[in-house]
């Protein structure tokens, strides 16, 4: 079953002013929606707010615009622990087009607070979430992850174990000099986990190199560095084929990603122990 995905890539508003990000937002999904679009996919902390104390909140609106348009919107936020304190969580959000009640994902890495305070951007004391929830939606089931948990294979292998099919992963602003190695990892985690994997990320001007990417197993969909709103056609069974089944000698001349690797053929969940061992318990003195 063929459906579309809107990866916005957006021009977003400057820090002070990133509430005019909302009413951006909404527009982008009513396009989505007359392009057809089953999801949107915005970059982390897209509308925002990027600092604490937070000065709105753009879940409302979020959900009332995913439902009024019937589009599953995939979003970024913060969401405020303690205001004096100036802690938060840092969520990907998915409001759903059915009128569900909205879903979200904590980011679990790496540890904080260093992550999101002392630079450009963001300005908040990051609390590590400890969970990775998966959600269903009409089209296959949802993985939530962010920006540069894409360097920890263990976050969307977490998601894949569980089920996810596609997997989101929105980025926050230009890579720089990690923007070779970030575009790689993205269709690794998509081959690794036999799942589809979209990225996107913020610009705050045309001379910045973005990274919008929709990635399979075996090739990727769609790619570019401009702002923009791209419509991608996606279909998820090559990929559950390729979960249903196994590897084999001859399987190179039919498939472009192996086969099963999320299953018994490949994995080995008794050796787990073994890969991560926990250290040894000191010895009374």
């Amino acid at each position: 079953m063929s459906f579309r995905i809107a990866v916005v890539q957006p021009l977003a508003n400057p820090i002070g002013e990133d509430e005019k990000n909302i009413d951006d937002a909404v527009e982008f999904i009513a396009r989505a929606k007359a392009e057809g679009a089953d999801f949107v996919c915005f970059p982390e902390t897209y509308p925002g707010p990027w600092r604490m104390p937070a000065r709105f909140d753009p879940r409302p609106r979020m959900t009332e615009a995913a439902a009024k348009h019937g589009v599953n919107v995939v979003y970024g936020t913060i969401d405020p622990i303690s205001h004096n304190e100036g802690t938060a969580y840092n969520l990907i959000c998915m409001a759903y087009g059915d009128g569900r009640a909205p879903v979200s994902y904590r980011r679990t890495h790496p540890n904080g607070p260093w992550i999101y305070t002392g630079g450009e951007w963001w300005e908040f004391q990051y609390v590590a979430g400890n969970e990775f929830p998966v959600f269903d939606s009409a089209q296959g089931k949802v993985g939530l992850a962010m920006c540069s948990e894409v360097y920890m294979p263990e976050v969307t292998r977490a998601l894949a174990l569980r089920g996810a099919e596609i997997i989101f992963m929105p980025a926050g602003t230009d890579k720089r000099a990690l923007w070779a190695s970030w575009r790689n990892l993205i269709w690794a985690r998509a081959i690794e986990n036999l799942s589809v994997v979209v990225t996107t990320q913020n610009l705050f001007s045309h001379d910045e190199r973005g990274l919008a990417m929709v990635a399979t197993p075996e090739e990727i969909l769609f790619e570019s560095t401009a702002a923009g709103m791209f419509v991608v056609d996606v279909n998820l069974d090559r990929a559950r084929e390729m979960r249903g089944t196994r590897d084999s000698v001859t399987s190179s001349s039919s498939y472009g990603a192996k086969q099963g690797v999320l299953g018994p053929q490949w994995q080995r969940p008794e050796l787990r122990e073994a890969m991560y061992p926990r250290p040894k318990d000191t010895a009374a003195e």
